[in-house]
């Protein structure tokens, strides 16, 4: 590989900084920076708020511990009546699952029975002692609500599994630990669907919070209520639907509810080479991750699903059909009694109202899906978006970049959400989002740093050519760069060196060449110095214009003022060659104003920034009448009548150019207004004669030139006008004669 074709490989483009910008977004999504964690997790909340609530199924009742219930019954907790009152009731409505959000950790000592029990035992009255013994016994509302659970055999008691030290250790400090454990529930075995599949690690409980003795052992169905907040911000997304305690699988009191619901089929876990692959219910598998958390759809805000005041059911206000055949969870849903969770719809959400959400989705079987290949996807999305859109940004205008960039973020959120609400799959929003911004702006800032650079190189080159104005207006709008033109009124300067050619072949090459530019370059600064833009060279000749591309009001003045100028510099240089033994030079200056073409013209391939029309034409013809008329800048009729306030002037003639039949008036720019009485005193004489000369007023023409001459020697309108005088009084004219000049050469 040569070194020129290595330069290119690793020379930076838009392209590349796009690439290496993809680079970085997968290395930062492989780090997994925590606030683009969180900006991920906020991006799937938002998904819910923007899908809306959808109805759940009706299998599902919430009996809430609300704030109704707790200022009719008091403070929460209740006696225990109160629950086995509630049990009785929901079984004669035929309520199939009574699911509890509620530990019952500690023995209900409202009733007294305790006091009642100790009493009898310092009696020695048998008859008054099983009098006091029956009174404890009746007055036990522990009893009193496991004799409701094992009446109707509905219920799943719900526990808590610690799953730190720390959580442990304030449990030991505060009541010791159980000796027997009853939470009898759990999974019945694993299936393995991977040959040699190794067991499934799950979250590892160290301990358990569980019911009373006395209530776990007249309950049939247990089930833990543990959920798992994100870290970070503390929302719950995610489920554990199994933990390992000791050597055996535990459900959730969801799965417990609706296997219950189902008729108690035997729970399983799958398991796979990468961990667990689903639980299943009987015949219904139910797709989780790795560590058998469920993703939860949540249905929507509060009170999505059915509720019902605990203090309601017990006073008979709801109907029985209500509960027939229904999963009821009871728990508390006051804020007052703090079980409350923060979700992606609400940061106060009862708790009990999450199992709700968890059930349904086991019912329905349509969690949210985060599948395994997302990792694969996450990559290749990055890759897609950062190399199609590093491509068509390196290509594209900024505001085109710019608003391509938007268009493809609103497109793949409006994909992201379609696919979320449509197939339940969570997909990463965050990390091909910020792709997108990333190569954006990666781009976008190589190009302006480039960009600029290259515009300064070119405005630096360009401007030896043509006028700053000129660059500076193609730089802001590159699109002015195309064929085609606009009409504007306009002024063209054309000035050309007299005698050029018989002065060129008498000068050797490297002279001649040094020559011309220390001539073109003072001039062409000129020009560009009045703001005019020179148009091309044409060997010794100069075309240049004003009031393109930046319009001037004054663009007639700017051309005579340069042309002026360019006649002081004249004089300049012609000093400098006569030392150096060079022939003097002279030029002629033709302007011009009026309606022209001005754009680019040429060819697809190459064009220039030009004028065309008539005053074109006109300002070249007057160029070549300054040696007819002995002068150095002739102006037409039309740009007199936008200068004659400004500048000095005198009427040469009225001529017909070849190729048209109305005759113009030019004029001879001969200095600025303040240019001193002398010229204007000449001009008015000269006009004089003119007059006398229009009229064939032969003597008062030729007295009028003398005089001029008397002031300027060398006039050279006045002299050739002498010339003509003399030869017009020998010659007979005829009737029309109008004393028009017509140019015969263009």
């Amino acid at each position: 590989m040569n070194i020129k074709r290595l330069k290119e490989l690793i020379a930076p483009t838009g392209f590349k900084i796009g690439l290496l910008v993809t680079l970085l977004s997968l290395i930062i999504y492989s780090l997994g920076v925590p606030i683009l964690h969180v900006m991920e997790q906020k991006v799937y909340d938002l998904h819910f708020r923007s899908r809306g609530a959808v109805k759940p199924g009706n299998e599902v009742v919430i009996v809430g511990i609300d704030e109704k219930s707790v200022d009719l019954i008091g403070r929460w907790p209740w006696p225990r009546a109160r629950i086995a009152e509630l049990i009785d009731r929901l079984g004669s409505y035929g309520a199939k699952v009574v699911a509890f959000d509620i530990l019952f950790s500690e023995p209900d000592h409202s009733s007294g029975s305790v006091v009642l029990a100790e009493l009898a035992a310092t009696v020695r009255d048998q008859t008054a002692r099983a009098a006091l013994e029956k009174a404890a016994t009746d007055a036990d509302n522990d009893a009193k609500f496991a004799a409701s659970l094992n009446k109707y055999g509905n219920a799943v008691l719900g526990y808590f599994f610690f799953m730190s030290r720390d959580e442990i250790k304030h449990r030991k400090e505060n009541k010791g630990k159980d000796a027997d454990y009853y939470i009898a529930s759990r999974y019945s075995s694993v299936r393995y669907l991977d040959k040699g599949a190794a067991p499934p690690v799950l979250p590892l409980a160290l301990e358990v919070e569980q019911n009373i003795p006395q209530l776990a052992k007249a309950a049939k169905s247990f089930g833990y209520f543990n959920v798992e907040p994100d870290r970070v911000d503390g929302v719950v997304r995610w489920v554990p639907l199994a933990i390992q305690f000791g050597e055996s699988y535990y459900p959730h009191i969801s799965v417990e509810a609706v296997r219950r619901y189902r008729g108690s089929p035997p729970l399983l876990l799958n398991a796979a080479e990468y961990g667990v692959d689903s639980i299943q219910i009987g015949q219904q598998v139910i797709p989780t991750d790795e560590k058998a958390r469920l993703l939860i759809n949540f249905r929507g805000p509060q009170k999505t699903f059915p509720h019902y005041s605990f203090v309601d059911v017990l006073n008979g206000k709801v109907p029985a059909a209500a509960f027939k055949d229904k999963i009821v969870l009871v728990g508390a849903t006051a804020i007052g009694i703090y079980d409350m969770r923060v979700t992606p719809y609400s940061g106060t959400f009862p708790g009990i109202e999450i199992n709700a959400n968890i059930i349904d989705n086991l019912l329905r079987n349509d969690p949210i899906s985060r599948p395994d290949w997302i990792v694969v996807f996450d990559v290749a999305a990055i890759l897609l978006i950062g190399i199609v859109l590093s491509y068509i940004i390196s290509r594209v205008r900024p505001l085109v970049a710019t608003l391509i960039t938007i268009a493809l973020l609103l497109s793949y959120g409006a994909l992201n959400e379609f696919i979320f609400v449509t197939w339940r799959l969570w997909l990463t929003a965050v990390y091909p989002g910020m792709t997108m911004v990333l190569v954006f702006g990666g781009v976008t800032t190589f190009r302006i740093m480039t960009e600029e650079k290259k515009k300064k190189e070119i405005k630096e080159a360009f401007t030896h050519y043509v006028s700053p104005a000129l660059v500076n207006d193609i730089l802001k709008d590159p699109a002015k760069l195309v064929l085609g033109g606009e009409e504007r009124r306009l002024t063209v300067l054309f000035s050309d060196i007299r005698g050029f050619t018989t002065i060129s072949e008498s000068l050797q090459p490297q002279v001649l060449v040094k020559l011309m530019n220390d001539y073109l370059t003072p001039m062409t600064d000129i020009v560009l110095k009045h703001g005019g833009t020179v148009d091309k060279y044409m060997g010794d000749a100069i075309m240049a214009f004003w009031g393109a591309p930046i319009w001037q009001e004054d663009h007639p003045s700017r051309a005579c003022k340069a042309a002026l100028e360019m006649l002081v510099k004249l004089a300049e240089l012609q000093k400098e060659w006569e030392a150096r033994g060079i022939p003097r030079l002279d030029i002629g200056v033709g302007i011009s104003t009026g309606n022209l073409t001005v754009g680019n013209m040429g060819s697809s391939t190459r064009f220039d920034y030009t004028v065309m029309g008539d005053s074109v034409n006109l300002g070249s013809r007057l160029e070549g009448l300054n040696k007819e008329y002995k002068t150095h800048i002739i102006v037409p009729k039309y740009t007199y009548e936008d200068i004659k306030n400004d500048f000095i002037l005198r009427q040469l003639d009225l001529i017909r150019v070849k190729g048209k039949k109305i005759p113009i008036k030019i004029y001879e720019l001969m200095g600025e207004a303040d240019a001193g009485d002398r010229l204007r005193e000449a001009a008015g004489l000269f006009e004089a004669g003119f007059a006398g000369y229009m009229a064939r007023d032969w003597d008062k023409a030729e007295a009028y030139f003398q005089k001029t001459l008397a002031i300027l020697p060398n006039d050279g309108p006045s002299t050739t006008f002498l010339e003509r005088v003399r030869t017009l009084r020998t010659q007979d004219l005829p009737e029309d004669w109008d004393g028009v000049y017509v140019m015969t050469k263009k």
